[in-house]
């Protein structure tokens, strides 16, 4: 049977990514649509890792991690919009075995580094709201780096467990996957394996990677809120809350959207596909928006570039 199993593997050289069942008219429009969302990825998530390097006055713990989550937001997306621009245009929309492979790895990579880096977020907003006098003690630069290093070797981790335990299934029924990238729930259903061990296992992968995290999350905005219900000035709430919610908007239209996809049963590819949208594509373009237009510092700081290029035109 392993053998058997082995031959059939073997004969898989590429897949076909079907995609979203639109009109073939309407191509065109989901093409544009794309380019366009990924155009806006592109511009705000290099423009926020540019002003974060640029502005000395940015050179702080959050920025630190809003720079490496534009990083990661940047590079998940260009995983996934080049190639389902690709498809609009392609009558074979295939992809390759090794490009499926090294897809859903480097996808699997940086969304469960996401899921770290944005609990490591939520702990430094803990620390600096509950015990400022000590935040440039407890936030050292070495200890963000590790939270940094240590979300990105989870987020390996997990990656390499999850594309090495999809990849050893049989895939003998068909190429064809219900979806507009690689993603371990649409490659199981082609797979003529049995799947219980291996959906019992996904699972498990997925609740120790989303559970902790959410809960550290949730701690810490739990003794955020104790300690702003403390602080007696209106303006003082006001401000707290303007850093944090920003960082709650990120969270919540990503995980939303990732719980519903990935904890929902598996009968409604077409909705999975819409959620799957969410993090992959709106998420890494929002986020910049949702930091830069709320969130003072960055837009100081982006007044004096743009108002030092304006200055630097005018002279010549």
């Amino acid at each position: 049977m392993g053998d058997k199993a082995a031959s059939n593997l073997s004969e898989v050289t590429d897949f076909i990514l079907v995609g979203f069942r639109v009109h073939p008219e309407l191509h065109t429009f989901f093409f544009l649509l794309f380019l366009l969302v990924y155009a806006m990825i592109l511009l705000g998530n290099v423009g926020m890792m540019a002003i974060i390097m640029i502005d000395p006055r940015l050179n702080t713990p959050m920025y630190f991690f809003l720079g490496n989550l534009s990083f990661i937001d940047l590079f998940y997306s260009t995983v996934i919009a080049p190639k389902a621009m690709i498809n609009f245009w392609s009558k074979s929309k295939s992809i390759s075995f090794a490009g499926c492979v090294t897809q859903l790895f480097l996808f699997a990579l940086f969304i469960v580094t996401e899921g770290f880096l944005l609990a490591a977020m939520a702990y430094d907003r803990f620390i600096a709201i509950c015990s400022p006098l000590l935040y440039s003690v407890h936030m050292s630069t070495r200890l963000c780096a590790q939270l940094v290093a240590g979300s990105y070797f989870c987020g390996c981790i997990s990656s390499v467990l999850l594309t090495s335990m999809t990849f050893t299934l049989s895939f003998c029924a068909s190429r064809a996957i219900d979806h507009f990238y690689c993603d371990y729930r649409p490659l199981q259903r082609i797979s003529c394996s049995d799947l219980y061990f291996h959906k019992m296992v996904s699972f498990f992968l997925c609740s120790i990677i989303i559970l902790p995290t959410i809960i550290v999350i949730i701690v810490s905005y739990m003794y955020i809120v104790s300690t702003v219900l403390k602080i007696h000035s209106t303006e003082g709430r006001k401000k707290v809350f303007s850093t944090c919610s920003s960082h709650l908007g990120v969270v919540s239209v990503l995980y939303g959207a990732i719980i519903f996809m990935y904890f929902t049963p598996d009968k409604f590819p077409e909705l999975s596909k819409v959620a799957s949208l969410c993090y992959t594509l709106v998420t890494p373009m929002l986020n910049p928006l949702i930091y830069s237009l709320r969130n003072k510092d960055v837009k100081e700081a982006l007044r004096k570039i743009l108002g030092g290029k304006i200055f630097l035109l005018n002279s010549i």
